[in-house]
């Protein structure tokens, strides 16, 4: 998969998980800006791997779930 799709999963995936919580309570919540998480849900940043972790731990769910591509997982099993 190509950085630009893996980026918009990344994106997909944080919206779908925020729902309906703002950006502001999910920023404050994990220690990073708003506009960091607005750039990670727009798909023009990639957030470093301690903010990934911070991140899963908050929606409650693994790095994998938000960050990796589950079907190329599923086409290898």
């Amino acid at each position: 998969m190509n950085n630009t799709n893996n980026k918009q999963t990344i994106a997909d995936n944080l919206k779908r998980l925020r729902a309906d919580r703002s950006r502001e309570e999910i920023a404050a919540s994990v220690g990073i800006s708003v506009s960091a998480l607005q750039m990670y849900e727009n798909a023009q940043r990639v957030p470093k791997d301690e903010i990934k972790v911070k991140l899963a731990n908050y929606f409650g769910v693994s790095v994998q779930e938000i960050f990796f591509d589950n079907r190329l997982h599923e086409l290898c099993s």
